[in-house]
């Protein structure tokens, strides 16, 4: 797991992409609430510590032209989206997570530590890359990446990891897939199962996307909890053609079949389309 070390004031990140973005998010909650938001009863406090924090402390400070509070300090308001919050964690928790959700364009999940390891004990997810959040919901580290080539391998050491991460001090790194849409909500066809034969596919690269999360670990200072937060990008191979990456990017994909991870090429999709978004690449 390649990772770097981050200042907490990089936790939330805000873009030219913000108002689009948000109000998809408000659709996908609208329309697959039960997929993308949730908490087992363990993660209840972990969600209002995380609500608390980025509504009442964070936000406003980060971004005061964007969110602000009331004079009284009971309500929080977007002045992007023209909407008003309650400072105040609602007491229905899920309603938290849905305030979160059409506020920040970040997916949130937070996990506790457990003596099986680390469990994720709430979400709130509306861009995954081909999976389902929900069947996160509960799950420790070791169940969530069971399909993730070498994961056996590299689990204890991202387990020792978590357990060593303070607070104030944050983890950055970055993952990337390929992906043959523009759907950002996608909860299939990114990854394949080791044991799941797919056949390379006549795929027009030239509609194809390079697909980059940038995810963070942050630890919670009350109830301990981690929060591991992604934001998603989109680029089209085209422009990073344009960039003139491609051959660059080329290689980078066809090295899933060398790397010390085995089966990292059929398990990020490679062998569907890698032969046709190398060959484009390189044109």
């Amino acid at each position: 797991m390649a990772i770097k070390y981050n200042s907490p004031s990089e936790l939330i990140t805000i873009d030219c992409d913000y108002l689009e973005r948000i109000a998809l998010r408000k659709k996908i909650i609208q329309n697959h609430s039960h997929v993308v938001h949730g908490h087992i009863p363990s993660g209840k406090e972990s969600v209002k510590e995380l609500y608390a924090y980025l509504v009442v402390h964070y936000l406003p400070n980060r971004y005061p032209t964007m969110f602000r509070l009331s004079t009284d300090g009971k309500s929080f308001h977007n002045l992007a989206m023209k909407q008003t919050l309650p400072t105040d964690v609602p007491a229905d928790t899920l309603e938290a997570l849905r305030n979160l959700g059409i506020t920040v364009e970040e997916d949130l999940f937070l996990l506790q530590q457990t003596p099986e390891g680390h469990q994720c004990v709430a979400i709130m997810c509306c861009f995954p890359s081909g999976w389902n959040p929900a069947s996160k919901l509960g799950s420790h580290m070791g169940q969530i990446h069971n399909h993730v080539p070498s994961y056996d391998k590299i689990g204890p050491s991202i387990e020792r990891t978590f357990a060593k991460l303070e607070v104030g001090r944050s983890i950055r790194r970055t993952n990337w897939t390929v992906q043959t849409h523009s759907e950002l909500f996608n909860v299939k066809g990114n990854h394949a199962a080791k044991d799941e034969y797919v056949e390379q596919e006549a795929i027009e690269a030239v509609k194809a996307f390079l697909r980059v999360e940038l995810q963070t670990l942050t630890r919670l200072p009350h109830t301990r909890a981690i929060l591991f937060s992604f934001k998603t990008y989109l680029y089209p191979l085209g422009d990073v053609k344009a960039e003139g990456l491609g051959p660059d990017f080329a290689t980078a994909i066809e090295g899933l079949q060398k790397g010390n991870a085995p089966g990292m090429w059929q398990y990020k999709g490679a062998t569907r389309y890698g032969k046709s978004v190398c060959e484009y690449l390189r044109s």
